[in-house]
């Protein structure tokens, strides 16, 4: 499917969630449920309010060792919950910037981070692909369950290269195939927006992540998944460091 195509697919569903202010068609207790089963705590999410739609795939802050004073990027905000979360752990000295590529996400999270009073996150229109940021500029880069929604990955681990400090590092929560789909599961609209017909196999992803310079360590891998979110699909979601 062409690049522009898989783009809008994935930009008209989160602009439906952003608007309906339920992820995948969640209610607020299964979106709480949802990110508890991956590793988001009870405080966690009441810091982050309605930032919370139950979308991701992994809690990466609670690898990530993100320091006070740190300016923080987030791959595909979304509606706010990483970024709002990174805002507590650097503090009044440090910074943390959202990037995603719908209008409406945006929106969304400025909302959230207003109605929780934090002041030191802003959020950027625009593609990870091609990120509105200076070469060097960040210390600390996560992101959740949206590498797979890219249609150029290997732009995207490059892009994110080019941004981060050296010595930065990632944390990056996502989801892998652990066997081939279909032609027809890779061309269905609803997989493509739900994080699994643009997914890669599990060692291809991880050489694309080594080609763009980044030394790996994998956190932690999660197969329960499959069943739990996925209907079975085979898949995982895994959390990985990345060190340039």
């Amino acid at each position: 499917m062409e690049k522009d195509k898989i783009k809008k697919i994935v930009r008209d569903a989160y602009k439906e969630i952003a608007v309906s202010g339920a992820g995948c068609g969640c209610s607020c207790n299964r979106a709480k449920n949802i990110s508890k089963s991956i590793g988001y705590s009870d405080e966690e999410l009441k810091i982050v309010g309605e930032a919370n739609l139950g979308l991701g795939c992994g809690n990466p802050l609670a690898f990530g060792k993100i320091k006070e004073g740190d300016t923080v990027l987030d791959l595909g905000s979304g509606a706010g919950i990483d970024a709002i979360l990174a805002a507590q752990k650097v503090g009044e000295k440090g910074k943390v910037i959202g990037v995603d590529m719908t209008k409406e996400m945006i929106e969304k999270a400025k909302e959230n981070a207003k109605k929780q009073g934090v002041k030191n996150v802003e959020f950027l229109l625009g593609e990870i692909e091609n990120l509105p940021l200076k070469d060097n500029s960040v210390d600390t880069i996560v992101t959740n369950c949206v590498v797979n929604l890219t249609p150029d990955k290997a732009k995207t681990f490059s892009e994110a290269y080019r941004v981060l400090k050296s010595g930065g590092r990632i944390y990056l929560s996502d989801i892998v195939l652990l066997e081939e789909l279909t032609e027809e599961q890779r061309n269905n609209k609803k997989l493509i927006s739900g994080c699994v017909a643009g997914a890669l196999l599990r060692d291809d992803y991880l050489n694309k992540i080594r080609e763009a310079g980044f030394g790996v360590k994998i956190l932690y891998e999660n197969t329960g998944i499959s069943k739990e979110q996925y209907n079975g699909i085979p898949l995982e979601s895994i959390m990985v460091e990345l060190t340039k």
